[in-house]
């Protein structure tokens, strides 16, 4: 199989049809993508810029939401974006979860991070010919960013909050979407503008100014593995049952309050996010 994403897959992208989301919405994925890009080592963005189709011009977060786009196209794919939990337990556990409705192992996002940094790291070697290499860093680099959204890791019930109908200030919608792209896009347009740069620029001075402590532990992973997904995981169930589903209740009208205190949850997630991103490409290739 082809490293380049073949032509009928990039003409569908392009034709921008539809998706359903599970995860950040367009804009969530490209801060993520372009705070990773800036930290990536010279390696990983030579390896980075090997991948990526010639059209992208080297910029990875111009194509961090191709994961759904291609949702029609590899079906297969829809249950590798978010992890469904038991209700109201706010915990997660691999061996309980990470499966499909078949109960087929593996098939969530933390799984679908596992397989794809494990193809990545064949690059280089005599059996990346066995994988789409173009292929697995999109995906990786959309499940990263994915599984820190924190009804991205859910309860079963009310799918991650999708089935959780609430008005955004005075408009119709559900919870998740909310996650995906209100607080996303209510803050960039208060506070940014409505520009996306600008708020990409301020996660950035965040991290280099008042988490730089944190940053170190954001990129660890336990037991030398190149990416820990189940950490994320965690988090973000933990997070959901914290922040996303409280005071989010059928029928909830969420405003300022709700906004102005989620915000920072949401900063912070889109942060961790796209270091952690940086951190796994770079240990996969720092060869």
């Amino acid at each position: 199989m082809s490293n380049k994403i073949d032509i009928l897959t990039l003409i569908l992208l392009f034709l921008g049809l539809p998706s359903f989301s599970h995860g950040w919405g367009v804009d969530g994925h490209l801060i993520t993508c372009q705070i990773a890009q800036n930290l990536l080592t010279e390696s990983a963005a030579n390896a980075v810029k090997q991948l990526l189709p010639t059209f992208a011009d080297d910029d990875l977060s111009s194509l961090c939401s191709w994961a759904d786009k291609v949702k029609f196209k590899y079906p297969w794919s829809s249950p590798l974006h978010y992890i469904d939990t038991p209700d109201h337990l706010c915990n997660y556990n691999y061996d309980r979860d990470c499966k499909n409705e078949n109960g087929d192992k593996g098939m969530c996002v933390s799984g679908a991070i596992n397989n794809y940094t494990n193809q990545l790291l064949a690059y280089g070697s005599s059996f990346s010919s066995a994988y789409n290499l173009t292929e697995s860093l999109l995906f990786l680099s959309h499940f990263i960013g994915d599984i820190h959204q924190p009804l991205h890791v859910g309860f079963t019930s009310d799918k991650g909050g999708n089935a959780i109908d609430v008005h955004w200030y005075t408009k119709k919608e559900v919870l998740h979407h909310v996650w995906d792209d209100d607080i996303i896009e209510t803050a960039e347009e208060r506070f940014y503008n409505s520009d996306v740069e600008q708020f990409v620029n301020a996660i950035r001075q965040n991290i280099s100014g008042s988490w730089s402590d944190q940053v170190e532990k954001w990129q660890k992973c336990s037991y030398n593995k190149t990416s820990c997904p189940d950490v994320y995981a965690t988090e973000s169930i933990t997070a959901a049952c914290q922040w996303a589903y409280r005071n989010a209740t059928e029928g909830s009208v969420l405003d300022d309050d709700y906004f102005l205190s989620r915000l920072p949850v949401v900063n912070l997630r889109l942060a961790e996010g796209g270091v952690r991103l940086a951190a796994t490409l770079n240990r996969i290739f720092r060869q």
